[in-house]
């Protein structure tokens, strides 16, 4: 084999071996900008139950805006900056209190000082009837009563500072804060708000209506 031979094919292989360093070096700045915007900007959830009906469904895939209230530490969930607080009405993920390796949704009800009561399903917010938004349903017509559980009739309770108090909008079929307590501003992982994909497994298509759907 000629030198001039050795050489071509010494250059192909440092051709060869430039293109792979490119590609490996395209692939870890996507793989950390992904973990970054994962990280502090958005994040994409699948909803797993349907807790939420109507308003999510199960097998929705929704966005979610983790800068919707602020920046935070993402080891120490400390607030770095604040821009908002959660309201009353707002869809948030936040950290399960009762199992923190699970990521709840649900909507806010209500938050620091605000007292909470249910009567016969019925939700008042500091006195006043909480006005529904239209995915909340109920689907038990049974009234039970507080001494059974506290589903149908709760409090009057007064939410802490620094916490909230969440429930599903599919009343009668969400595990919230009727049962488990209260949410901590700093487990709010931040504030849905759009569903970009939707799966229905029991037919085994898309619902392609609800893609692109805002969520309210």
């Amino acid at each position: 084999m000629s030198i001039f031979n050795n050489t071509a094919k010494d250059t192909e292989q440092a051709s060869f071996k430039s293109i792979a360093i490119e590609y490996a070096q395209a692939i870890v700045i996507a793989l950390i900008l992904a973990l970054f915007i994962r990280t502090f900007f958005v994040q994409a959830f699948k909803i797993p139950s349907g807790s939420m009906i109507n308003t999510l469904l199960i097998g929705d895939h929704i966005l979610v805006n983790k800068m919707a209230y602020g920046i935070k530490n993402p080891i120490t969930r400390n607030s770095w900056v604040e821009f908002d607080h959660p309201e009353r009405g707002d869809v948030i993920v936040f950290i399960y209190p009762v199992d923190r390796s699970k990521d709840f949704i649900k909507r806010v009800i209500g938050a620091a000082g605000d007292v909470i009561e249910i009567k016969d399903k019925k939700v008042f917010v500091n006195g006043k009837l909480f006005k529904e938004p239209r995915g909340v349903q109920h689907t038990d017509k049974r009234i039970l009563p507080a001494k059974f559980q506290p589903r149908d009739n709760f409090g009057p309770v007064r939410v802490p500072e620094g916490h909230l108090f969440v429930m599903g909008d599919n009343r009668d079929q969400s595990f919230d804060s009727r049962f488990w307590g209260f949410v901590p501003l700093r487990d709010v992982k931040g504030k849905a708000f759009i569903i970009y994909w939707s799966w229905d497994s029991e037919h085994f298509r898309p619902r392609l209506n609800r893609i692109g759907k805002l969520i309210e």
